[in-house]
């Protein structure tokens, strides 16, 4: 017997919905038709209300200005408007009469006039308190969208808008900002994951290598020749180190400070000071400064990074003979400033943004030095915008730097 075959099954159900429809764009509460509306009915019911104002007044003109200004009592005519003499002849009495009604007629109008204008005003005064309160009201999600973006700017990017109400252009404005911040967001993670990895990625390999060198240095029957190339191999383990150190730090101050503790300027330059006294006696440099006191919020091992960058540069970037360096802090008007100056070589007013930029230095590019990887620069501006802050270099007369790193209290 032939076997019957199996009824066909129901199509699979599609996994997607299907894209909504959307209403045409003439039929969108758009702010284009919102404001459309609102002000076509503000002019509207001005114009009603100054239309039904003028008509009133218009009316109590008319009932005073056809008031006659004379009355016929005993076949006589009196006005206490109007100065008739009763000898007059019979032109001169219509030619009075005609005047008097013509000077009624004449202060109705100017009555009219002078109460228009004062409903004018006032209705004019009663518009722009009206039209401002709605533009505020319209505006507000504006406002909003401003007030969230400064918060992201000022500390972390896990605010969002998410503005409700119709779907106009403000609302898509606000909705593609969201999405912009989450890819910002994402990156800025995936960002301080790779910072993560790299940090132990590249510290691991390094510290181990100096590890070997360092044991094979320490035995007393190396020959003088591998002794000599694992110092040089030291060295530049050492530098690839400061190199890598650098690197992360540059890459970590890039962006904003969230957490934010009291930090005293003076205390940290001192602590700066202290750690390249043993250079600047070495190189022959004197080290001097007048610290006062300058507490500002931030984070206090990024602001050390700063002074001691700036410092060990101003005593390696010195005169061989009689050079010195001088650091002082102060608190000025919502800024506290740390100033380190130094005497050196003559440096070129147009040469000083190039020194803020990574592995640049003063006529040098990407060049080998003893000096620095040609990071220390990069990473105290980086740290300064971080906090809100900026730094400025100018050159000082007669040679040197005068670096003033200014930062909000």
């Amino acid at each position: 017997m032939p076997s019957v075959p199996a009824p066909p099954t129901a199509p699979p159900k599609p996994t997607w919905e299907p894209k909504q429809q959307e209403p045409p764009y003439w039929l969108r509460p758009t702010i284009r038709i919102r404001l459309t509306l609102l002000y076509g009915g503000m002019f509207l019911i001005a114009g009603i209300l100054l239309l039904s104002i003028i008509y009133m007044l218009a009316a109590q003109a008319l009932h005073v200005g056809s008031e006659l200004p004379f009355k016929i009592v005993s076949g006589q005519v009196t006005s206490d408007v109007c100065n008739f003499n009763e000898k007059s002849t019979p032109d001169a009495f219509n030619a009075a009469m005609n005047s008097c009604v013509n000077h009624q007629r004449q202060q109705a109008l100017d009555t009219l006039l002078n109460r228009s204008l004062l409903a004018l005003v006032g209705l004019s005064v009663i518009a722009f308190a009206f039209g401002y309160a709605m533009a505020g009201r319209v505006l507000s999600p504006l406002g909003r969208i401003t007030r969230t973006a400064r918060r992201v700017a000022g500390t972390d990017l896990s605010r969002r808008i998410e503005l409700d109400g119709p779907d106009d252009e403000l609302k898509e404005l606000a909705d593609t900002f969201d999405e912009m911040l989450d890819r910002l967001e994402r990156a800025f993670t995936a960002q301080q994951r790779f910072v993560g990895n790299a940090s132990h990625e590249l510290r691991t390999p390094l510290a181990i290598n100096r590890t070997l060198l360092e044991v094979h240095l320490s035995d007393p029957q190396a020959p003088p020749e591998l002794k000599q190339l694992g110092k040089t191999l030291l060295a530049t383990n050492e530098r690839s180190e400061q190199l890598v150190e650098g690197l992360l730090l540059l890459a970590r101050s890039d962006n904003q400070i969230v957490e934010r503790k009291p930090v005293d300027l003076s205390e940290v330059a001192s602590r700066a000071i202290d750690q390249t006294r043993g250079e600047a006696e070495e190189r022959g440099v004197e080290i001097r400064g007048e610290l006062a006191p300058a507490v500002i919020q931030g984070n206090g091992v990024l602001l050390e990074r700063i002074a001691l960058n700036l410092v060990q540069n101003a005593v390696r970037y010195n005169i061989p003979e009689q050079g010195w360096v001088e650091v002082t802090t102060e608190l000025q008007t919502g800024h506290a400033v740390l100033v380190v100056s130094n005497t050196g070589p003559v440096v070129p007013a147009y040469e000083i943004d190039n020194l803020f930029e990574p592995f640049r230095r003063l006529r040098t590019e990407r060049t080998g030095s003893d000096k620095g990887v040609g990071l220390g620069l990069s990473i105290a501006r980086s740290v300064a915008r971080a906090h809100g802050g900026r730094i400025v270099a100018e050159p000082r007369e007669g040679g040197g730097l005068v670096m003033r790193v200014s930062l909000p209290v």
